[in-house]
């Protein structure tokens, strides 16, 4: 620590730790190795440097919003237009801000990638540094080939989801007097700096996408990121093609939702596509499988669906806490979470006369947040305004639909005792199945050849 002021700008960054900072400073010295200037202070690289370091690994309006972002940092506290290059002192300053900084420093180089002026900006130039900034996570992660087993896909007729993602970034945004940002005629409002400060500091996805940006972007600080936390590792079982419904954006969104200790790993339970369709095979492959996310897609290509917080049972009762909450992923994001009016989180009914039989997600009997019939392939989204346990609105695009596919997936670690589950047949699990072939008088062909699994507990 006794040199850190030896470099031009050290003693502006205290936030990198001695090893970071000699990183930063690595950077730099590449980056400007082309100018061969005696007085370090006098050193500076230009955007075609950063373009040629970053190469295709980001788009090129981004690296050109981060360069004139990290130049038009005014260290002098005067008043002077953007410099010509990137000094050493404006590069630290810049990534100290950006990877380290609060919400105040952070909206400080937002506002500079945005104009060059230092007013306020246009509603309609935020929302376009919003789509740059979500479209570019996705080339970067696609481009460092760190998808995690997740893909690009793109919805048929839907809008693509680096809109839909920016959308809902782009909505956490509000006026000086609490008003949000809703309606075309709000994109010519203007937007100080305080405005974006309090979107950095209500909308946290803007500074982890901007923390992706530049270390996967630049190469810089990579042992800093950890990118389980914002996309999970995907898991199928072997030997399975597979491909979800939700992309790689739609699944940093969800994710984000869920408590930590669940964001690292999703496997798959359960695929129509995979499984059949079929509400046995449904029951059987979710139930005492720990908490996970139901999705579905319905025919006019609305996704959304539902996190469960823990092990789905077949039982006549609401089952769950207030830690499930219901999302839509197209053709918008949002997350709706438990109002406190009721308990009716989760419910999974099968084989019974007298009350509904289906899985169910909030609302009540008949008037389901979210409703998967016992008849596969039919549900309902009921909310007349919104949903009574989740605030949410009709998520299909009827109110009675039927489903093209639905998916869930176990997230976070599995217990022993769920991954014993996920190797028995279907017949271990649904007592119903197993009493039919009893009745009939036929024979478990799999019992006896299998090994007798050892007790949950």
């Amino acid at each position: 620590m006794g040199n850190a002021k030896s470099r031009s700008g050290q003693n502006t960054c205290s936030q990198f730790l001695p090893e970071e900072q000699a990183e930063i400073d690595r950077l730099f010295d590449a980056l400007s190795s082309d100018k061969h200037s005696s007085n370090t202070s006098l050193r500076s690289f230009s955007l075609k440097a950063l373009q040629s370091h970053v190469g295709e690994a980001l788009p090129l309006e981004m690296v050109t919003r981060l360069y004139d972002g990290m130049r038009r940092v005014n260290l002098t506290g005067t008043a002077m237009g953007p410099s010509e290059g990137v000094s050493q002192k404006q590069f630290t300053v810049s990534m100290s801000h950006l990877l380290k900084g609060n919400s105040e420093e952070k909206s400080l180089v937002i506002l500079k990638m945005i104009s060059a002026t230092e007013g306020p900006v246009k509603a309609r130039e935020i929302e376009k540094f919003t789509e740059d900034l979500v479209g570019s996570v996705a080339h970067v992660l696609e481009h460092r080939q760190e998808l995690r087993g997740w893909t690009q896909k793109k919805g048929p007729g839907s809008p693509p989801r680096v809109q839909v993602l920016a959308a809902q970034l782009f909505s956490e945004m509000k006026l000086p007097g609490g008003e949000k940002l809703l309606g075309p005629q709000r994109l010519d409002c203007d937007c100080d700096r305080a405005t974006i400060e309090d979107w950095v500091f209500r909308a946290p996805h803007v500074a982890t996408f901007l923390s992706v940006v530049i270390h996967r972007g630049f190469l810089l600080l990579g042992s800093s990121l950890d990118l389980s936390a914002l996309l999970p590792e995907r898991q199928v079982d072997q030997g399975r093609e597979f491909e979800s419904v939700l992309d790689v954006l739609s699944v940093i969104y969800v994710n984000s939702h869920l408590p930590r200790e669940r964001r690292h790993r999703w496997r798959l339970l359960f695929s129509s596509e995979l499984h059949g369709h079929s509400f046995a095979q449904l029951c059987g492959h979710i139930t005492h499988g720990g908490p996970c996310v139901v999705l579905l897609q319905d025919h006019d290509g609305h996704v959304f669906g539902g996190f469960a917080s823990c092990s789905w049972e077949v039982k006549p009762q609401f089952q769950g806490d207030d830690k499930c909450f219901l999302f839509s992923i197209s053709p918008s994001m949002a997350v709706y979470t438990c109002t406190g009016y009721n308990d009716h989180y989760m419910y999974l009914n099968h084989g019974q006369q007298t009350i509904p039989n289906g899985l169910g997600m909030g609302g009540q009997h008949d008037y389901f947040g979210l409703w998967i019939d016992v008849d596969f392939g039919k549900g309902h989204s009921k909310a007349k305004p919104t949903c009574t346990t989740y605030n949410s609105p009709q998520l299909s695009a009827k109110e009675n639909f039927r489903f093209e596919k639905l998916e869930v997936w176990a997230v976070g670690d599995a217990s022993e005792s769920q991954l014993a589950k996920s190797s028995r047949s279907i017949l271990d699990v649904d007592p119903e199945a197993q009493a039919l072939l009893e009745i009939t008088g036929r024979s478990r062909q799999s019992q006896g050849l299998r090994e007798v699994p050892e007790d949950d507990d």
